[in-house]
């Protein structure tokens, strides 16, 4: 029973990866890359190349779309044909019929979390830096100019209440990939006493962990706002942070970044106290680990629906998955903006949906089995 269901379940599967993929691909990406080689000369092998990078990340968004239109397709089908009332009556339950489709639903909810991580991220990322140099873009693969860099601290008040205050700004006009030009570092880590960094360049020495300034001035300023010192150097090393630097040279948007990526950038965002980066990104990485469970929550709710005693033919149970596919995205980008609004927690924004559509499968198929 397993191989007969597991056989028929394949066929429909792969079409739908290739039919959602394809369609996913066409809408984003051709549409694009045609009018790039009409307007500005774009190579047609550049444009097949960038073309072929970008369907991995259209392949992980249409395994949980192709596992609910086979799931529900292959089990409507069996049901209308009565195949399903036969292993009924042979006394297989409907949760033994359904345990193939979720354990299907599982090895494409492995496949799903491999292409998310090891594959679409980094095909994402060639596909941006072949199309910048095919068109000899002058955007560069960091930040270029107006590299701004708050950090913060949090005081707690005598009342309890936590306040948050400027600890550091770093400030530089450009930045060539190693060497940064026209700085000023506003510190005010050290309660009894801040200074004022302006330098015409400075480079991070990654030997010493420290930042060697050109040409500057340092303006030394008491707890009181009252005059200390003014320094001025040719050459001066500071101990200052590198999170600057590696603010600059973060070129990946987060298409192009696996988890562990993402976290690091996290790190970045706190250090920089932007709540509502973090607090996006945050959301970001909780979606990231739930899509690939929407494998088997699709699995489960398209089973169950195709059990039913019904006669449906394949028009109606795509027209279906569609719709089911629609309002489950459709919830799923509500409570993650929920979530970034600080309504959800990051984790409820990103795994609600799966939750509510799973017991909405597992509700399905406990009134099946019991008729």
């Amino acid at each position: 029973m397993d191989r007969y269901l597991a056989s028929e379940l394949l066929p429909p599967f792969l079409f739908g990866v290739g039919a959602f993929s394809s369609i996913g691909v066409t809408i984003d990406a051709v549409f694009e890359l045609v009018r790039k080689i009409v307007e500005s000369g774009l190579p047609i092998s550049i444009a097949l190349k960038v073309f072929l990078l970008k369907f991995p990340n259209f392949i992980v968004l249409a395994f949980p779309m192709a596992t609910l239109l086979a799931t529900l397709m292959t089990y409507s089908r069996l049901s209308s044909e009565s195949e399903l009332i036969a292993l009924r009556g042979c006394g297989v339950s409907v949760y033994r019929m359904v345990l193939t489709a979720v354990f299907m639903s599982f090895l494409v909810t492995g496949m799903t979390f491999v292409f998310n991580e090891q594959i679409a991220p980094i095909a994402n990322y060639q596909a941006s830096l072949t199309l910048d140099q095919a068109l000899k873009s002058e955007k560069p693969m960091f930040k270029q100019e107006n590299i701004f860099y708050p950090e913060y601290r949090y005081i707690r008040q005598k009342d309890g209440d936590k306040e948050k205050i400027l600890t550091r700004l770093f400030y530089a006009d450009k930045f060539d990939g190693k060497r940064m030009t026209g700085l000023t570092i506003i510190d005010r880590s050290q309660e009894s006493l801040n200074q004022i960094v302006v330098a015409e360049s400075a480079q991070w020495n990654a030997s010493q962990n420290v930042w060697d300034f050109s040409n500057g001035t340092i303006y030394l300023v008491a707890a009181d706002r009252s005059y200390r010192n003014i320094v001025r150097f040719e050459k001066q090393q500071l101990e200052l942070p590198r999170t600057a630097l590696d603010v600059a040279q973060r070129s990946r948007d987060y298409g192009e970044m696996n988890i562990i990526q993402s976290l690091e950038q996290l790190e970045l965002e706190r250090l920089g106290g932007d709540d509502q980066k973090i607090r996006k990104l945050q959301v970001r990485i909780q979606q990231r680990i739930s899509l690939p469970f929407v494998c088997v929550v699709f699995g489960l709710v398209g089973a169950a629906m195709g059990t039913i005693p019904q006669r449906t033919g394949r028009a109606t149970s795509f027209g279906v998955s569609v719709i089911v596919i629609f309002t489950y995205y459709l919830f799923y980008f509500i409570t993650g903006a929920m979530a970034q609004a600080e309504i959800f927690s990051p984790f409820m924004g990103a795994w609600l949906p799966n939750f509510v559509f799973l017991g909405i499968g597992i509700f399905i198929l406990r009134r099946v089995a019991q008729r």
